[in-house]
């Protein structure tokens, strides 16, 4: 199959839209391509507006790829009595799971271990917790084909699914079903993809300098050349540099860090782990494993002060409160060396603290509810929220600038429109080609080894060991909008995540670029 018409990203269509941003106006212009800017450029599309999204470095270069890779029910937020947070994360994953990205995004098993550390009061209360999430899914209409039921397990079926726990003392476990993504990158690619393939001009490497109602003063990164994008509505979807393009924007980033791991270092897991964290009512450490056959150890919640790095590096602390709640529950413990990769990313929390509180909450207390507010001179900001719902964030936004500047434009058509790759499950099963494809490239996938059929030396995996092949590198290039090795090695595919495997690869990925750009 071929990719979706119109919906290919590549340098020359780059060039191409950004020639015709510089001379002809658009109707909504979005600045930041993370998922919540990806999702508002798709929104405005599918609405019939014209759209140009920019952003200065590349899809999903912030956040948006430094998260779990869950898309969640909201269980923490109805532990916390946030209600109405609890059920649209509930409905938003419905959506992705069974209409617009079934491709991407699938069940995932969790178990919390009753170790010795989980009183009988506490796992009753995590129990009657899983049930309540699974209320909140048939609150959503969401299959339960979709996503199976919660139940307790015994200490044998608990160590079947998770080898690596120490038997002392263990009860048996609690099993609940949540939503992962493949990769959240890529439900980035594919929302500027399918918003491509409705008109947007979905520009990176373009920054933003100055922003007003009437469009932004923009310089090509590629370049230096500097010029304006003219438009009748502009969205500020800039994440945790928000408040940099727009004066009264106050955000309090909070730093969520994981660890990577080889999958030998947990042995076999054929589900993911709810740790409790000492101390907490409704935080776990969550053990994640993933289709590449390495597991995320997350996530932390702590404030950042001070300016903020186009990359967080995970600090020490982080790494060490980590490893001390995943070795509370392991047979033989994950050592320091055994980390392979960390990352970090900040959540753009909106800061809504009195100037003259005596202290700021913590992070983890802050509402992950979104919020979309106007500037006085009328610039639209959305911020807040979280990956899961950044399709009802993207529908606020465009809605208030809609009715902002009084464009003609209809409601919201997102909740049904299926993104770049999708269709329904059955149709993925049977796609004549290896799931790992399927799960990240969808109905696309055999056209990806297609290339590798005519030519197989990309059918070779860039690095030993690991299943990323040059076909994958070459589609990145030709239909994802990747124009240098790093936007492959760190977003399109996920090799970066370990450095190490990181520079293995580096010669390979650039050897099958500079061929590309040659026409081979």
């Amino acid at each position: 199959m071929t990719p979706l018409s119109g919906s290919s990203l590549s340098a020359a269509r780059r060039a191409r839209d950004l020639a015709d941003a510089a001379t002809s106006a658009v109707d909504v212009l979005v600045v930041g391509l993370g998922v919540t800017g990806a999702g508002v450029a798709l929104d405005a599309a599918a609405r019939g507006l014209r759209v140009a999204a920019v952003d200065a470095h590349d899809l999903a270069f912030g956040t948006s790829r430094f998260s779990s890779k869950l898309v969640h029910g909201g269980l923490r937020y109805l532990a916390s009595g946030r209600l109405d947070v609890a059920h649209e994360s509930a409905v938003e994953r419905g959506i992705l799971m069974e209409r617009t990205a079934p491709h991407l995004v699938h069940a995932q098993p969790f178990v919390l271990p009753l170790t010795p550390l989980v009183s009988r009061g506490q796992a009753a209360l995590a129990r009657a917790g899983f049930h309540a999430g699974d209320t909140l899914r048939l609150a959503a209409r969401t299959a339960r084909a979709t996503l199976p039921a919660p139940r307790r397990l015994s200490a044998v079926e608990t160590r079947r699914l998770a080898p690596a726990l120490r038997p002392a003392g263990l009860r048996g476990g609690l099993l609940s079903w949540d939503g992962r993504l493949t990769d959240d990158a890529r439900l980035v690619t594919a929302l500027a993809r399918t918003a491509a393939g409705r008109g947007a001009r979905v520009l990176t490497r373009v920054r933003a300098l100055e922003l007003t109602a009437a469009g932004a003063r923009v310089r090509d990164e590629l370049t230096g050349e500097e010029g304006e994008i003219r438009a009748r509505a502009v969205v500020n979807a800039a994440g945790v540099w928000a408040g940099g393009l727009v004066d009264g924007v106050r955000i309090r980033p909070s730093r969520g860090t994981h660890l990577v791991l080889r999958p030998e270092s947990l042995g076999p897991l054929t589900a993911g782990l709810h740790i409790p964290v000492p101390g907490e009512t409704s935080r776990f450490v969550l053990v994640l494993p993933q289709d590449d056959g390495r597991v995320y150890v997350g996530l932390t919640d702590e404030p950042v002060d001070g300016d903020i790095p186009d990359v967080t590096e995970p600090p020490e602390t982080d790494i060490g409160f980590l490893l001390d709640v995943l070795c509370s529950v392991l047979h033989v413990p994950v050592r320091r060396d055994d980390v392979v990769g960390a990352f970090a990313g900040l959540r753009p929390l909106l800061d809504t603290t009195p100037e003259h509180a005596d202290a700021p909450p913590r992070t983890a207390d802050i509402s992950r509810r979104h919020a979309v507010l106007t500037s006085p001179d009328g610039v639209v900001t959305v911020v807040g929220g979280k990956l899961t719902t950044y399709r009802r964030m993207a529908e606020d936004a465009v809605d208030a600038a809609v009715r902002l500047r009084g464009l003609a434009a209809g409601p919201s058509r997102t909740a049904s429109l299926p993104l770049v790759g999708a269709a329904a499950p059955h149709v993925l099963a049977g796609l004549p080609v290896p799931r790992r494809l399927v799960c990240r490239h969808g109905t696309e996938a055999p056209a990806v080894l297609a290339l590798a059929e005519r030519d197989p030396r990309l059918a070779e995996p860039v690095l030993p060991g690991y299943p990323v092949t040059g076909a994958e590198v070459l589609w990145a290039v030709r239909h994802e909008g990747a124009l240098d090795a790093e936007d492959v090695l760190d977003r399109r595919t996920r090799i970066g995540l370990v450095p190490a495997d990181r520079e293995a690869a580096s010669d390979a990925v650039r050897a099958l670029l500079d061929g590309a750009a040659a026409g081979g």
